[in-house]
């Protein structure tokens, strides 16, 4: 009974070592599985990657290999003739009119001058003009001997500027130039003067006998009009701006002779660039 009972835990013993090495495989066998659906996903994302690569290489081929007589030729864009600026005539459907309205102190003068100022404005532009008495205007049209698409613009900075107290013979090159603007300021604009102040500035921008305007005028190859506190200059854009500044500084105080000693630098510069 004794040596029953002694061997009893002995079995018992075996039984652990053997739930104990079940125990094991099992665990090693999970193990296993997992390593190999690991090794399953990493050999499926293996062969994705390479079908794709290969997908890839196989599309360049295609696009490599296409043919290039079959290829579609891109488009060229067409070239158009330039078209001559009569045939501005056949698109304009209805004549064009613009007024230009005339001060009261040049009605005088226009009436003087009208010769002068119709026939440039119907023969060299082909423009239909007229004056209206009673709007105290001029009035000027296209017709089918106009030339030039820009003729009604020139028209009217040409009687603009007549209007303004140009003479005709100045006033033509706005028409033969394109290159002419007119540019027109006051005296309040550059500095607030009052009573003989003003009149002070308006006699050093005239000069004595308009010995200043006419200097600044050969200076900076423009035409300058001195009306009351308002200046008008005529010219081109870089000879405007020559002649303002020399009337700004005469409007801030500057004697004439230093007006002068800086247009002879100008006008030194300007001849040293056309050469």
């Amino acid at each position: 009974m004794v040596a029953a009972h002694i061997a009893t835990p002995v079995t018992h013993k075996k039984n652990r070592r053997s739930l104990a090495n079940k125990k094991g495989k099992v665990v090693e066998s999970t193990i296993q599985t997992t390593n190999t659906d690991e090794d399953i996903t990493l050999e499926s994302l293996a062969d994705e990657r390479t079908t794709i690569a290969d997908d890839a290489q196989g599309d360049d081929e295609v696009m490599i290999d296409v043919d290039l007589e079959s290829a579609p030729i891109p488009s060229v864009a067409p070239l158009f003739p330039t078209l001559p600026p009569s045939s501005a005539k056949s698109t304009t459907l209805k004549s064009e009119i613009r007024r230009v309205s005339i001060p009261p102190h040049r009605m005088t003068p226009i009436k003087k001058d009208w010769i002068h100022i119709f026939s440039p404005l119907t023969e060299v532009l082909g423009l239909q003009v007229r004056m209206n008495m009673h709007r105290r205007c001029v009035e000027i049209r296209t017709s089918k001997h106009t030339k030039d698409v820009g003729a009604l613009q020139k028209g009217a900075d040409f009687i603009k500027a007549y209007a303004l107290g140009f003479d005709v013979n100045d006033a033509i090159a706005l028409l033969r130039l394109d290159d002419l603007y007119l540019d027109s300021f006051e005296i309040k604009d550059v500095k607030t003067l009052h009573g003989d102040h003003l009149s002070r500035a308006i006699g050093r921008i005239a000069g004595h006998d308009g010995k200043t305007k006419f200097t600044i005028e050969n200076a900076s190859r423009t035409r300058i009009v001195l009306a009351d506190t308002k200046i008008h200059i005529m010219g081109s854009f870089q000879n405007i701006k020559v002649a303002r500044d020399a009337i700004v500084s005469l409007i801030l105080g500057s004697p004439p002779g230093k007006v002068y000693a800086g247009l002879r630098t100008v006008c030194s510069r300007m001849k040293q660039r056309a050469l």
